[in-house]
């Protein structure tokens, strides 16, 4: 006849294996699994190691949220004709984002969006891209090409950020001619999405996208600055 120890540790040994094998199944299941990563485990289920001690009424200690450190990039402002510009660089001297002063909130949430958390540091922008950017504004519109650039976002977002730096200077095109470039002729709404979401203005140009009947439609800087853009450019509106 089994002695009482024996009668009171197997139900217990039992119900440590199930609930092992239970959290065993639901990491299984989440491993890579959108915001909830493999190391990852939701507060409401228990880690294997938990398992016992909950079982035998022990209190839990509370774990603190895993967060993401922010991403630290560098902050300058450049004067330019239309408006005092935002360059916001890496540590390897690369061009992350360019908007402008009185969007600053916006470029500030595109940030966000497509890198979590982010630190802005004062710092000044690498030599070239700051020269780059002044002798566009001066006149030597081939100038932006030189700009070294670098951007997060979708992979469909990447395919329209990529194909406006390829829109030669001096013309424009239409979110429509866009779409059936990419491959995609009925995704002209995810096209316009995509360009107001471009975190690169001028460099990656955006404002050479307009609409079929040749309206400027809209522009994240503004329709005046879309405007003098274009007529800097050599555009005919």
């Amino acid at each position: 006849m089994p002695s009482l120890a024996t009668i009171v540790e197997e139900p217990l040994l039992q119900c440590k294996v199930e609930s092992g094998r239970k959290a065993e199944r639901y990491q299984s299941t989440k491993v890579g699994c959108g915001p909830n990563p493999g190391n990852r485990v939701d507060a409401g289920t228990p880690r294997r190691e938990d398992a016992g001690a909950q079982l035998s009424g022990m209190k839990m200690p509370v774990r603190d949220k895993l967060t993401k450190p922010a991403t630290t990039f560098g902050l300058d402002r450049v004067e330019t004709p239309i408006g005092i510009a935002l360059l916001v660089t890496d540590d390897d001297g690369v061009l992350r984002a360019l908007d402008w002063e009185d969007y600053e909130a916006r470029m500030n949430e595109l940030l966000r969006l497509h890198y979590g958390a982010v630190a802005l540091k004062q710092a000044r922008a690498p030599k070239d891209i700051r020269a780059a950017l002044s002798e566009y504004f001066k006149g030597d519109l081939d100038r932006l090409g030189s700009i070294q650039w670098r951007v997060a976002g979708t992979a469909f977002q990447n395919k329209v950020w990529t194909a406006l730096a390829k829109i030669p200077v001096g013309t424009t095109m239409s979110y429509g001619a866009m779409a059936a470039k990419l491959g995609a002729p009925n995704a002209q709404r995810a096209v316009g999405h995509a360009n107001g979401s471009n975190p690169i203005s001028v460099v990656l140009p955006c404002h050479r996208l307009i609409g079929a009947n040749g309206a400027l439609v809209k522009y994240g800087g503004g329709l005046e600055r879309k405007r003098w853009l274009l007529a800097h450019e050599g555009v005919s509106l």
